[in-house]
């Protein structure tokens, strides 16, 4: 596929969305509402427990502002690949869509860029207000890495949102990935409180859950303002599971989705 063509499906689909979201400011007004109160939650938290707590060397307000802020972000977009794909399937439309001349891989990513694109709007309206209406410090961040970062962690949340999309194709289960984040791994990524506090054990499995990397390296990118050469673990980490899982997503869901053709059961959910 030409990138022209790939980039004008690509403002399509943001065109439709972004007219979508200017009819519903309803919602717009009630996730800022919900912003504004977990924010506060935090913040209080955080004066309960003492400015004694400092979580990597850093204010606990601040460190559970990137946490929290950052994983929503990278669960959310994970999230919408499956959303993408339970929804054509309930509509009927998916058989539709997969036969057009657009590759399937393609037409899903295509869709869930959008949802990425609204999900980063709301990310920083999280983490302004956090910084410039609750005071959350700020230093000298290194905004360079930031982008790195933040890169590195959204190829890694599209491989994994793939291979939900892949489940649901396959076994209808893609809820599985996104409730195992959601419900089962938030703890061990270091979201709310330090990876070190946890058990020797379950701080070996966090290593292995690419967020935990990914809200390490943010933290110390933006509220650490560490330079390139100690972001150069976290950068190398992300780098690997992108490598890897992106690719290896893409040859599943291709396969998944060849397979369910077959089989006619693009339309079972």
């Amino acid at each position: 596929m030409r990138l022209s063509a790939l980039l004008d499906k690509m403002a399509a689909i943001l065109r439709r969305d972004i007219l979508t979201g200017i009819r519903y400011r309803t919602g717009f007004l009630l996730t800022a509402a919900a912003i504004v109160g977990e924010l506060a939650a935090f913040y209080y938290l955080a004066r309960a427990i003492g400015p004694g707590f400092r979580p990597q060397g850093l204010d606990y307000f601040a460190f559970l502002l990137v946490g929290t802020g950052f994983y929503t972000f990278l669960l959310m977009g994970i999230n919408s690949f499956l959303q993408i794909v339970q929804e054509a399937q309930q509509t009927g439309t998916l058989e539709i869509l997969m036969t057009t001349s657009t590759p399937g891989p393609v037409l899903v990513f295509l869709s869930a860029i959008s949802a990425f694109a609204r999900n980063s709007v709301q990310l920083l309206v999280y983490l302004g207000a956090g910084l410039l209406v609750f005071g959350a410090p700020l230093p000298h961040p290194n905004i360079g890495g930031c982008v790195v970062i933040f890169a590195l962690s959204v190829a890694i949340a599209v491989a994994i949102g793939m291979f939900a999309a892949t489940l649901q194709l396959a076994v209808q289960k893609g809820s599985a990935v996104v409730w195992l984040l959601g419900s089962g791994a938030w703890f061990m990524t270091g979201t709310l409180f330090p990876v070190t506090t946890l058990p020797r054990p379950l701080r070996l499995v966090a290593q292995l859950i690419p967020i935990t990397h990914s809200l390490d390296g943010m933290r110390l990118a933006l509220l650490g303002g560490a330079d390139f050469s100690t972001l150069s673990r976290q950068i190398a980490i992300l780098a690997g599971f992108a490598l890897i899982l992106l690719p290896l997503s893409v040859l599943l869901f291709s396969y998944a989705l060849r397979r369910a053709r077959l089989d006619g059961a693009l339309s079972f959910y």
